[in-house]
Parts: structure tokens; C-alpha cells; sequence
């Protein structure tokens, strides 16, 4: 193999390996950032707070809902799994406060469910920012 050659395949396969390693870093996706409920169209921030994952209102879409902005309806979630937090989570509209579970779906989905005993309810919120 002449040295032209072998210096192609050498860069052809760093870029092969560099497009591997910074690929499987993209796929580890965080739930942190703004993500919104599509049922209300409030918005939360899901933040790390001491390693745990919290979340507050930072904006609503029904302004008869605006003092609900900066309530935190999720305090120090602990990771549970892959892609998966568990904690406390409050629901705003009743004032109760239920076992939450955050699944991260993807890099753009949420699913945010609520239980009571054996009773679960939730749904997929979409990434904002």
C-alpha cells in the first residue's frame, strides 16, 4: 500500500471515529431546559439542583394561570434508571403532591406521570429551548 493510500484511510477512519464518539454524546440527552405541557401549555424548567433534577413554572399560556409562575412542582428528583427520575411532584391545580416520574423519550420528549396508590396519570411534553 503506497503512503497516499494509507494516509487516506488512516483520516478517513479518524473522521469515522470522531463522528462515532461525538454521536454517542448527542444521544446522551438531558431532561434539563424548558419543556412544555401540551394539554395547558405551561412551560417548565427542569434544573439540577444539587444532583437531583427539580422543575418550576416559567410561563403559562392561560394568563387567568400567571401566578403559578415560579412555583417548583418537582424538588430533588432522583435519577432512577437510565433516562428515568423519581420524586415528588405537585399538582398545581388541586395543591396535592404525587410519586412523579420524569422518562426522558428523546431529545425533544418528556413523559411527566403522576400516582396515587396504584393510579397513574401523565403525558408527553415537548421541548421548548
Amino acid at each position: 500500500m503506497n503512503g497516499k493510500i494509507k494516509s487516506l484511510l488512516l483520516q478517513a477512519f479518524a473522521f469515522v471515529f470522531c463522528f462515532i464518539v461525538l454521536a454517542g454524546q448527542a444521544s446522551a440527552a438531558e431532561p434539563y431546559g424548558v419543556w412544555m405541557r401540551p394539554s395547558t401549555g405551561t412551560q417548565v424548567h427542569f434544573y439540577d439542583c444539587g444532583g437531583k433534577l427539580c422543575g418550576k413554572i416559567v410561563a403559562v399560556k392561560d394568563q387567568k394561570r400567571k401566578s403559578e409562575i415560579g412555583t417548583v412542582i418537582m424538588k430533588g428528583a432522583a435519577k432512577t434508571g437510565t433516562d428515568k427520575w423519581e420524586g415528588d411532584l405537585l399538582d398545581v391545580d388541586s395543591g396535592k403532591i404525587y410519586s412523579g416520574v420524569v422518562r426522558l423519550e428523546g431529545p425533544s420528549a418528556l413523559n411527566l406521570k403522576g400516582c396515587f396508590l396504584v393510579i397513574c396519570k401523565g403525558e408527553t411534553w415537548r421541548k421548548v429551548k
